[in-house]
């Protein structure tokens, strides 16, 4: 196998981390779906909550060459990839700072959890740099960010966050899960830890659940021994779905980032929708920021319908596009965050992120553009 690093991306998702079928030269891996294997006289003794069965060893490599980070962990979820890598860190005492807009459960683990275990914790105001060094503390020890955030989709300034970060000795760590490793890749900016729902892009089809953590052999090493300990470990069935899936994971991608910048243009011109955000957009007001750190702006964005129109109706009135509460499948979906992924938050505390209930976060398929567009219209219509 050619080193990764001089793969094109299609080549590094088709063949790095593939499992060898050397008894019957099968095309795809086999699987190995024994939980119990020898110790004696091996070189590895393997267990599938050591995360080192072969088929996760082998997804691991794919990940982290796509990550283009020396080593990565697969889990059984984005929270157990998050939870996990987060705990690995950190002890009673220790302080946290954490962007302002992120993922609804990730709100939900720092507030339950953290007091438990007497982790201090602060919010930022906004998603701009000069907000984050105000809040760091000597006992800071991550800096959190998510970039593009949901369901705002806001965007940080990756660099500058991994600068400030090293010059106080501090760790960061990224949700990466909106741009995928095809529009962004955080560790070229210095971050430490690159984590991800893998239910969503890595996954794909709408099907597995899974998480992903990539880094150095060092970090990942710390976020194994406590792994191993929480045992989020992931099936191996489902890692060999989840490494078939990521077989086509650019080109799934980039047809749904074509996609995108094409409805979010279409909606911004729409008299019905009061505001979209796509840091495609020219409007969006870091768009300029997005365009350094993005390879393409990614196929999620929310748009907010005009006063008068009410967001559920707006989505059952829909023939295609699908109310869902996941995303980044090839189908495309609608959600409303104030129902799902924010519901968690008091009503107040979503109105202060900029979450109404007239907010409807957008993953988009691969459909052909104009058939999203006209479904819009008839649903539109249809309320009017």
């Amino acid at each position: 196998m050619k080193d990764s690093k001089k793969l094109g991306i299609n080549s590094i998702c088709v063949h790095v981390g593939e499992v060898k079928d050397e008894q019957f030269k099968g095309a795809v891996s086999p699987i190995y779906v024994s939980t119990s294997y020898a110790f004696d006289q091996v070189d590895i003794k393997r267990y599938p909550r050591y995360f080192n069965t072969p088929n996760q060893e082998a997804l691991r490599r794919k990940i982290a060459a796509l990550e283009h980070t020396e080593d990565a962990l697969i889990f059984g979820s984005g929270m157990a990839a998050i939870s996990t890598a987060m705990l690995a860190f950190l002890k009673k005492g220790d302080h946290v700072l954490i962007q302002h807009v992120i993922y609804g459960g990730t709100y939900n683990f720092i507030a339950n959890e953290f007091e438990k275990y007497g982790i201090e914790y602060s919010y930022t105001e906004s998603d701009q740099i000069e907000d984050f060094e105000p809040l760091i503390r000597d006992n800071t020890k991550i800096i959190y960010i998510e970039t593009p955030s949901n369901p705002l989709l806001g965007i940080t300034d990756i660099k500058a966050v991994a600068l400030l970060a090293k010059k106080r000795g501090i760790i960061t760590m990224i949700d990466n899960t909106f741009a995928s490793p095809i529009n962004q890749n955080p560790a070229y900016f210095g971050i430490d830890i690159v984590v991800h729902s893998a239910t969503k892009y890595m996954g794909g089809h709408s099907d597995i659940s899974a998480g992903a953590v990539a880094a150095s052999k060092e970090h990942i090493e710390l976020i194994w021994k406590t792994g191993i300990n929480l045992g989020g470990n992931l099936s191996d069935f489902t890692v060999w779905m989840l490494e078939r899936s990521l077989k086509t994971l650019n080109l799934r991608v980039k047809e749904q980032t074509k996609n995108a910048q094409i409805l979010a243009e279409y909606l911004e011109e729409h008299s019905m929708i009061n505001r979209v955000y796509y840091p495609g957009l020219k409007s969006h007001p870091q768009h300029t920021i997005a365009a350094t750190q993005m390879h393409g702006f990614g196929a999620m964005m929310s748009f907010e319908l005009s006063e008068g129109f009410d967001a559920m109706d707006f989505q059952n009135a829909l023939l295609l596009i699908k109310p869902s509460m996941s995303l980044a499948g090839l189908e495309s979906t609608v959600v409303s965050p104030s129902l799902t992924t924010h519901s968690l938050l008091t009503e107040e505390e979503r109105l202060e992120r900029g979450i109404n209930d007239r907010l409807i976060r957008f993953s988009v398929g691969i459909e052909e553009s104009e058939d999203l567009i006209a479904d819009f219209e008839q649903a539109i219509n249809k309320l009017k």
